[in-house]
C-alpha cells in the first residue's frame, strides 16, 4: 500500500487543479485526495470503480449509489453487450475493457473497486486493487482456488483495506437470530449440520462441446474473459453464466451458493477449517455399456462430508454434510407432512443434543423444530444488527471504507470471507479429487485406469494447505496461470 503523505491546503488545491485538467468530463474526486483514510470530504462520497458490471455486477454498484454515500466514477468490463445497462445508468463513469489499464490510469481517482466477474479472474483483480490500497468488494465465492482465498486474506491485512464478499445473507437478521438461540442453548450441542441445493441449473457433467462454426461477438474480448485460465478457442453459450459448470472458470454448484447456504453454520458454530473431506459424486449416462465422469466439468450433483475439529461452541467435532443436484437429506420427524424443508430448494438443518433448527438461503425465516416452538421461545437480542439486514450489506462496507480500515464492523470481512471460502473449496477439492486416473495395462494389453480418490477420506493439513493422504489431490489447491498473469 502507498503511503499517503500529509499535504497542505495549497498543495491539495493544486493537485485538485491539475487532477481536474488532467480528467476533463470526470467530475468525482476520490476520497483519498481529501485527506487520506477516514477524512469525510465535503461529499462524503466514496468514488467507485466497478470491474465486471453487467449481470450481477451492475446490480452491486447500483446497491452502492443508492446509499446516497458513493458514486461510480470508473466502469471496466471484457463485453461491451454486458457493460450496456450500466454504462447508459452511469453516464459520467468512464469505461475501460482492460481492468488492468483502468487501475494504472486511474487509481488515483478512486477510492475503491466493486468486482463482479468469473471466479477464475476474481483474486488477480481483488489483489491489484489491494496493493494500490483500494477497498474491495467481492463477489462470492471469493476465489477459485485455495491458496488464493489465504493470499487475499493475508493480502486486506497486509494493505489495510476494507473489504467485504457479496455473500449479503452474512448481514441478514437470521444468523444472528440463530446464533443468539444456539448460545441460549436451546438446541444443546450440534454435532451433525446438513446443507443443500437445487443447483446446478446450468449444464454440468458434460464434455466440452465441439467448436463448431461460433465466431467471437464482437463486443466481447475473448482474451481478457479467459484471463488466467489456459487459452481455448471460444465456444457460444459459455458466456455469460455456463461458465460456472467448467473447472477452468468455475466453482459448481459450491462456489455458486456454498457462501451463502454454509455461512450460518460457520457463523453459529464458530468453525473454521475441516480436517477431513470425503465424497460420492453423479454420474452422467455415456451409452448402454457405461456411465461417465467428465473431468473438466463439475458434477452433475454431489455429497460431500466434511469433519470439523472440536471448538468452544461444539462438545466434539461436527459433521457437515452438503447436498446439491437435487439431493436432500431426509426431513426431520420433527417436521409437519405438508411443511416446507428449508425454502424448498435449498435449505440448512442443524441438529443438536437437545433439538433442532434450520432456515433458508442466505440464512433466512430460521425456525426451530417442531416450527411451533419458534412462536414461543423469547430469547433477548445480544447482537447488534445490520441497519436494512440483507441490504444493507453494500452500505456497511460503502460506510466502512468511508470510517478507514479498522474503524467499522464488517458482516463479511475476508478474515472470515477467506476461511469460509476455503472450506467450500476444499469440498471441491474432493469432488475434483475423484477423478484422478491412474492408468494401467490389464492383462490383453488394454489401457484401463484406478481412480484412488473415490474411496478415501481426504485428510487436509489447513497450516499448509494439502491433503496429507493423497498427493495428487494438491494440484487443485494452487492451478498455474497463463503466461502473463500472476497473483
Amino acid at each position: 500500500m502507498k503511503k499517503k503523505e500529509a499535504s497542505s491546503p495549497n498543495s491539495r488545491r493544486n493537485f485538485l487543479k491539475s487532477t481536474a485538467l488532467a480528467t476533463a468530463g470526470i467530475t468525482f474526486i476520490p476520497r483519498h485526495v481529501m485527506g487520506g483514510p477516514g477524512f469525510l470530504a465535503p461529499s462524503d462520497k466514496l468514488v467507485v470503480a466497478g470491474i465486471g458490471v453487467g449481470g450481477k455486477g451492475e446490480s452491486d454498484i447500483h446497491n452502492f449509489a443508492k446509499t446516497g454515500k458513493a458514486d461510480i466514477g470508473f466502469l471496466c468490463d471484457v463485453d461491451d453487450r454486458r457493460a450496456a445497462d450500466s454504462i447508459a445508468r452511469f453516464p459520467k463513469a468512464k469505461y475501460y475493457k482492460d481492468y488492468r489499464e483502468m487501475l494504472d490510469k486511474e487509481s488515483k481517482n478512486f477510492d475503491a473497486v466493486s468486482i463482479s466477474t468469473p471466479d477464475h479472474n476474481h483474486a488477480v483483480q481483488t489483489m491489484a486493487a489491494m496493493d494500490l490500497g483500494k477497498h474491495v468488494y467481492v463477489q462470492k465465492p471469493l476465489t477459485h482456488d485455495i491458496y488464493e482465498a489465504r493470499k487475499l486474506t493475508e493480502g486486506a491485512t497486509r494493505n489495510r483495506v476494507v473489504t467485504q464478499m457479496g455473500n449479503q445473507g452474512a448481514s441478514g437478521d437470521g444468523v444472528r437470530k440463530m446464533m443468539e438461540w444456539y448460545d441460549a442453548d436451546l438446541i444443546g450441542k450440534v454435532h451433525t449440520v446438513y446443507v443443500w441445493t437445487d443447483r446446478p441449473v446450468w449444464p454440468q457433467g458434460i464434455p466440452w462441446p465441439e467448436q463448431g462454426n461460433a465466431s467471437v461477438p464482437k463486443e466481447l474480448d475473448w482474451d481478457l474473459w479467459l484471463g488466467t485460465a489456459p487459452y481455448k478457442e471460444y465456444i457460444s453459450g459459455l458466456v455469460p453464466f455456463n461458465w460456472r459448470g467448467w473447472w477452468d472458470y468455475g466453482t459448481g454448484a459450491l462456489g455458486d451458493m456454498g457462501c451463502h447456504l454454509i455461512e450460518p453454520p460457520y457463523r453459529v458454530l464458530d468453525l473454521k477449517y475441516p480436517k477431513d473431506v470425503q465424497c460420492s459424486v453423479g454420474s452422467v449416462y455415456v451409452d448402454e455399456f457405461q456411465r461417465g465422469y467428465f473431468p473438466e466439468s463439475c458434477p452433475p450433483s454431489s455429497h460431500v462430508t466434511m469433519t470439523f475439529p472440536e471448538n468452544e461452541k461444539t462438545d466434539g467435532d461436527v459433521t457437515m454434510h452438503w447436498m446439491d443436484g437435487g439431493i436432500k437429506p431426509t426431513r426431520p420427524e420433527e417436521l409437519g407432512p405438508n411443511e416446507t424443508f428449508g425454502d424448498g430448494g435449498n435449505g440448512v438443518l442443524f441438529i443438536g443434543t437437545k433439538g433442532k433448527m434450520m432456515c433458508s438461503t442466505y440464512g433466512r425465516d430460521p425456525r426451530l423444530l417442531p416450527t411451533s416452538r419458534t412462536e414461543t421461545v423469547n430469547v433477548p437480542q445480544k447482537i447488534e444488527r445490520v441497519p436494512g439486514g440483507e441490504s444493507g450489506h453494500y452500505a456497511q462496507w460503502v460506510e466502512g471504507a468511508i470510517a478507514g480500515y479498522g474503524n467499522k464492523k464488517m458482516s463479511s470481512p475476508f478474515e472470515i470471507a477467506g476461511p469460509l471460502t476455503e472450506t467450500l473449496l476444499i469440498a471441491n477439492l474432493a469432488l475434483r479429487g475423484v477423478d484422478i486416473r491412474k492408468p494401467y495395462q490389464n492383462d490383453e494389453g488394454q489401457t484401463r485406469y484406478n481412480y484412488p480418490g473415490r474411496d478415501i477420506k481426504m485428510i487436509w493439513d489447513a497450516d499448509n494447505m494439502r491433503v496429507t493422504n493423497l498427493d495428487e489431490a494438491n494440484k487443485f489447491v494452487k492451478r498455474d496461470y497463463r503466461d502473463g498473469w500472476s497473483l
